[in-house]
């Protein structure tokens, strides 16, 4: 299997038959008064005048808890106004694949189309693994002298952390959107999201960027419709809307 897909792979760079886009975004960045949500600024000028651009809302671990640990919301790892700080983000996609397996669908190939979307998956992916790495050193830069071997890179040894929408540290994916018009993923690397909002191509990854030490991965887990009710509000979304995209974590039966 591993040789079959080496061989694929030199195919798919010789004939050029994939390839990768993707688009970076870094804000300024404040969490709100209520630390629930973060605000992003186009420029230092927007924030000091408390103008954002955009508001991504977060959701916040609500069920107790039998220890001391606090109840974390990824708003928690981005500073109070006051404060310098930055929120990044990505979206990059493996292109072509479609086409490929289109062509191995024509010849009842289905080794190979089976083949092709599991590379198109692990190059996207690693291609996330090495713009993370090129934002952490240089674009933002907040850990220039970073030396991780791959094993370490693997075992996320790194500081920060790039959660996706959608995944159990905020997991409304409707938060994509705030994304996508954000760094205009769909104009500037032609990633598009479906009315599921499942990302086009479907070798794709997505991500906000998070760079306090302390910043970890975590699961909301269930939420109470109290929260539910605010994060509705916060987001100006009505809330039988909201519960229908966060219905597998509530904690209580919809009305």
């Amino acid at each position: 299997l591993f040789d079959d897909a080496q061989k694929l792979m030199k195919e798919i760079i010789a004939n050029k038959s994939m390839y990768l886009k993707g688009v970076v975004g870094l804000f300024a960045a404040n969490s709100t008064e209520d630390g629930e949500d973060v605000n992003i600024y186009q420029s230092e000028d927007d924030r000091e005048n408390g103008e954002p651009c955009h508001k991504f809302c977060m959701l916040r671990q609500q069920s107790e808890k039998e220890s001391d640990d606090p109840y974390l919301s990824q708003a928690d790892f981005i500073a109070p106004a006051g404060y310098k700080d930055h929120l990044g983000m990505f979206a990059v996609s493996c292109f072509g694949c479609e086409e490929l397996v289109a062509k191995y669908e024509s010849e009842h190939d289905d080794y190979n189309k089976i083949m092709s979307q599991a590379l198109a998956d692990r190059f996207v992916e690693a291609f996330a693994e090495y713009l993370h790495r090129v934002i952490r050193t240089d674009m933002w830069g907040y850990a220039k002298d970073e030396s991780l071997n791959e094993e370490d890179l693997l075992k996320i040894k790194y500081v920060g952390v790039r959660p996706a929408p959608g995944y159990p540290s905020q997991p409304d994916h409707t938060e994509k959107t705030t994304m996508w018009n954000a760094i205009k993923a769909k104009e500037l690397a032609g990633i598009t999201l479906s009315e599921s909002l499942s990302m086009i191509p479907a070798a794709s990854v997505s991500a906000l960027v998070f760079a306090h030490p302390q910043s970890c991965y975590f699961a909301v887990g269930q939420v109470g419709k109290d929260q539910v009710q605010s994060y509705a509000e916060r987001k100006n979304m009505e809330l039988e809307l909201a519960e229908r995209w966060l219905s597998p974590i509530l904690n209580y039966e919809r009305d």
